[in-house]
């Protein structure tokens, strides 16, 4: 076992939650002028690919799965959760999609506690209720949010949970990097033949400026790049000490909104976020407490791909 890098872990994480701001900013700026379906579709490609080459050329694992129920399933709730996710981004700006989207762990101890029948402390109900009190305060009337679009990350938020639950079951029996692959092959898989039938590809890339296929391209590098860096990041440092700067990704989504469309969070929203990122990082941080064995990066990682 190689020795403990805490520092290397921490700035691993951060540039986790970077990479995906900036994937999320990528897909508010290009949804406007290209199909978000082509968006969502590059993004699992783009990772069916990098994880093939992955896997080819680190011979200690494989392609083979010995769970294919698991890996489609996985697949599905996940490709869901992109699809609120890419289509939300459409209608809401990052920083607050984001805060919203990391109600995830929260959600996690919600269907712990009414589906798999988990006993649930009290410490553990307020974390839960006090990270939807942070949902309604970035959300509120009168802050521009407060409409059926707020349904995406919401949506987004409890699909994502539904997939960590499964996830948190049965990730042990297979390799992260086995099922990275599997995940970009069953969004490719079904969203290929959807994009082919609805969209006229050829026209629409030909139409798109080098600068407009370079960001199509970095939405799937940022989304694949930043899983695979939480998975070497969980190798050099326990998921103790990199929780905490997980919620991070909020700061680089708003300072990447800010950048790129000028627009920061109000006040309230600020206020928000805080009790979302508090809320579910202490959440976060009982599951690993409670934890008896290794936590697996998939468990670590709030934030949809």
């Amino acid at each position: 076992m190689t020795a403990p890098r805490p520092l290397l872990g921490i700035g691993l994480i951060v540039t986790v939650g970077f990479l995906l701001a900036a994937m999320d900013t990528t897909i508010r700026w290009l949804g406007p002028v290209l199909p978000v379906l082509l968006l969502l579709t590059t993004r699992y490609l783009v990772q069916a690919v990098v994880m093939a080459v992955w896997l080819a050329v680190d011979r200690r694992t494989g392609f083979r799965t010995a769970h294919p129920k698991f890996q489609l399933l996985r697949g599905v709730l996940l490709l869901v959760t992109s699809v609120f996710g890419f289509f939300g981004l459409q209608h809401l700006p990052v920083a607050e999609f984001t805060a919203i989207n990391m109600l995830t762990p929260l959600g996690v101890t919600l269907l712990a506690a009414l589906v798999l029948k988990e006993p649930v402390s009290r410490l553990r109900w307020a974390l839960v209720a006090g990270g939807f009190a942070g949902a309604l305060i970035v959300i509120r009337p009168g802050s521009g949010l407060f409409g059926w679009a707020v349904l995406f990350p919401l949506g987004c938020a409890s699909t994502y949970a539904a997939f960590q639950t499964l996830t948190s079951r049965l990730s042990s029996l297979e390799s992260p990097y086995t099922t990275h692959f599997w995940t970009g092959l069953t969004g490719s898989v079904i969203l290929l033949p959807l994009l082919l039938a609805t969209v006229d590809v050829g026209p629409v890339l030909a139409a798109a400026t080098a600068q407009q296929i370079g960001l199509l391209l970095l939405i799937g590098a940022c989304g694949t790049s930043a899983h695979l860096l939480l998975i070497l990041a969980l190798g050099v440092a326990p998921t103790a000490t990199l929780m905490p700067f997980v919620y991070l990704q909020i700061g680089s989504a708003a300072l990447l909104g800010w950048l790129v469309f000028g627009a920061l969070p109000d006040f309230w929203s600020w206020v928000g976020m805080a009790v979302i990122a508090a809320c579910g990082a202490a959440g976060a941080w009982l599951n690993v407490v409670r934890a008896r064995r290794p936590p697996t990066p998939l468990e670590l990682d709030p934030v949809a791909d």
